[in-house]
């Protein structure tokens, strides 16, 4: 019997946003002055090594966009042709990650361990003792495990990155065939990166099929399948917050720059109060708010993770509310600069009406500060969730989160002895995302700001000069 499609409020956003950008792709292709504008972004070394770990976190924020719910076999005495549903919803990222969903285990374990964390009282040749029990999935082949676990970790590892590594060089080949024409393009970084992954992917995909890589938490779920389906939830805020703040910064910004006067001074005195409070404060109010809306409502949310996504939704949306006003104080200021200059005024003499110099003059020529921007603040909002999670009023619990981990961690890491893995495995994946952002923002930056594109030749000749 066929699924039955969940479609979640995130849902729509990710793939709407999906379908912007292949617009925006085709737009690129049109234009040449986009497509030599993005060939100096991917110039820079940094931002083409951090494009396969971009695109790998954007595979898997679609495979795990894509909801459904398993149908249930008929029950006895049931009418013909009523289909029963599962309460639980999936997605095709836990369809393609069943195994490490169905190996839950009884509480922690460490990583590849084939015994509890925990110790237990068991009768061993007559005598009580406290031992570590063996895990129900991880490393239950193993017959001989004092033997046989170290040859078997090695050997499933090796296999892995060996497959990686075969992987990496088609790609390499395959890279150096396609940008290696152009030798401005370092396609080098690219191909290091990605065999990095691939290699590291490989190791980790071969011994998932028989062990816990990074152990289980708590409650028994694997720890390598929750930062997984954290990365959604990552590139979820970061997506939909800045979707929400654009309207905000750019129409007001246009407004405040262009109209000047009262209009000014009412968005310059909007914006300022919302500077002036403390903002994690205020968004914890906001979220905590919404929280009681969604306990008083429970009827309207048919599963558990529909009422989790409408919160994520709505953080999102909270996120993108309180944060428009940097971006709107560079808007305005950028607009008060070209409304003076010729083509613009030349614009009002022939009686253009203001709404259309506002698109058709002003907006482009904003907008290579709105991607600077946006770009430079989804770090920023990846981070806000850590720290909303951190203090507890970030995404629901039951949904899987890099804050929610690092949350969860507070007790491990005091535990004696320590739980270390959750909290090193959610702060890896973390860091890695992050940093590969900024490193793409930094080639964003000095590819649209046209001060940096100045500046930077100026600084080689000093470079060349001083060798």
């Amino acid at each position: 019997m066929s699924p039955k499609f969940v479609i979640l409020w995130t849902d729509v956003v990710v793939w709407a946003f999906m379908a912007l950008l292949v617009v925006y792709a085709f737009q690129v292709r049109r234009s040449p002055e986009l497509r030599a504008i993005w060939r100096r972004v991917f110039s820079d070394a940094g931002a083409m090594a951090s494009t396969p770990v971009l695109l790998l976190c954007l595979v898997i924020t679609l495979l795990d966009s894509l909801h459904y719910q398993r149908a249930l076999p008929p029950a006895p005495g049931s009418a013909p042709g009523v289909v029963s549903y599962e309460p639980n919803t999936r997605s095709v990222l836990d369809g393609l990650l069943g195994r490490l969903v169905d190996s839950r285990e009884a509480t922690y374990s460490r990583p590849l361990s084939y015994v509890g964390f925990t110790k237990e009282t068991q009768v061993v040749d007559g005598v009580e003792q406290r031992v570590a029990p063996r895990l129900l999935h991880g490393g239950a082949h193993l017959k001989d495990p004092a033997t046989e676990w170290l040859p078997d970790v090695l050997q499933r590892a090796g296999l892995g990155a060996l497959a990686g590594a075969g992987l990496a060089l088609i790609v390499a080949l395959g890279l150096r065939r396609w940008l290696g024409r152009d030798g401005r393009l370092p396609w080098k970084a690219a191909a290091w990166t990605f065999a990095l992954l691939a290699v590291t992917g490989g190791a980790l995909a071969a011994l998932a099929t028989q062990y816990h890589p990074f152990g289980t938490d708590r409650t028994g779920n694997d720890v390598l399948y929750q930062v997984l389906k954290s990365i959604r939830t990552a590139v979820v805020i970061g997506t939909l917050a800045t979707l929400a703040t654009l309207p905000f910064a750019v129409g007001l910004g246009l407004a405040a720059g262009w109209f000047r006067g009262w209009v000014d001074e009412l968005i310059q005195y909007v914006y300022t109060v919302l500077s002036s409070v403390p903002n994690v404060l205020l968004i914890a109010a906001l979220v905590l708010m919404i929280q009681v809306h969604i306990d008083q409502h429970p009827e309207r949310f048919a599963t558990g993770a529909e009422r989790a996504d409408f919160k994520l939704f709505l953080l999102c949306v909270v996120l993108g509310v309180t944060g428009w006003a940097g971006l709107c104080r560079l808007v305005r200021a950028e607009v008060l600069k070209l409304r003076e200059l010729e083509y613009v005024q030349a614009a009002t003499a022939f009686g253009v009406s203001s709404w259309r110099i506002m698109g058709r003059h002003l907006l482009p020529n904003v907008m290579h500060l709105v991607i600077i921007t946006t770009v430079l603040d989804f770090s920023a909002l990846i981070l806000y969730e850590a720290v909303l999670s951190y203090v507890g009023v970030g995404v629901d619990p039951s949904m899987n989160s890099f804050g929610g981990l690092i949350n969860q961690a507070r007790s491990e890491m005091s535990r004696d002895p320590v739980v270390w893995w959750s909290f090193s495995a959610a702060f890896v994946f973390m860091v890695a995302l992050v940093l590969a952002i900024n490193l793409f923002a930094d080639g964003v930056q000095q590819a649209f700001d046209p001060r940096a594109r100045a500046f930077k030749p100026r600084l080689g000749w000093l470079r060349r000069q001083a060798g």
